[in-house]
């Protein structure tokens, strides 16, 4: 009987590498830049840690995350020199890891009370903090708030700096009931960058779902 020939190592290692799990490199890189500043109050703030947890549980949302490996952090702002990253960079690999980050998310401690609303300087930390997130293929700053600037640098300048370092910035705008769009019109000329955009919650009540959509808008792949 004539004996097998023996099988290359190196063919071995090609056939585990082929048959070994793709692992996809990172889509997005997401930062959520929550004001906390004095026109939010306690409630207030409360209905935005637990609607960011409701809308990274979203089904759909979750599912694009762990697919395409989307890393997320929070970072609160409020006046000059009160910025803070809350919860650090996590890298979405698995599902429990986002349900790790959402619930984390979901009762997290207000970093600061009683201070201006400077968003000009919350885009610049936001931009340092960027710099630290992992290599993803875009990057990305969500500015959330319900004020606009009495405090701190325009954000003029700090928008340019996103742009030229490669940053998307986009703007969720909670304006008050009956008082025009100052919040929205002030981050679509200021705030946000060329390929940017802005969502309007009417109220605090609405920032969950207004904050599902944004984020579903945020992640999704841009095809063509």
């Amino acid at each position: 009987m004539v004996g097998m020939a023996p099988v290359p190592v190196a063919s071995f290692a090609l056939l585990a590498a082929l048959c070994a799990p793709k692992l996809h490199a990172c889509e997005t890189a997401l930062l959520l830049a929550m004001d906390v500043s004095n026109s939010i109050d306690h409630a207030e703030f409360a209905i935005q840690a637990e609607g960011l947890a409701l809308a990274l549980s979203d089904p759909e949302i979750a599912a694009i995350m762990v697919d395409d490996r989307i890393a997320l952090a929070v970072l609160q702002w409020s006046g000059p020199g009160h910025q803070a990253l809350t919860l650090g960079w996590t890298e979405i690999a698995e599902p429990a890891d986002l349900e790790t980050f959402a619930a984390a998310a979901g009762v997290m401690e207000r970093a600061f009370v009683l201070s201006d609303t400077a968003p000009g300087a919350a885009l610049e930390a936001a931009l340092d903090a960027i710099e630290t997130a992992p290599a993803c293929k875009r990057r990305v700053i969500d500015v959330s708030g319900d004020g606009t600037p009495n405090a701190g640098p325009s954000a003029s300048a700090a928008r340019v700096r996103a742009e030229r370092m490669g940053v998307t910035v986009n703007g969720l705008a909670i304006e008050g009931p009956g008082h025009g769009l100052p919040v929205s019109n002030y981050y679509r000329q200021v705030l946000i960058t060329r390929d940017g955009f802005v969502m309007t919650a009417r109220s605090h009540r609405e920032y969950s779902e207004t904050l599902r959509r944004k984020i579903l808008r945020e992640i999704a792949r841009v095809l063509g």
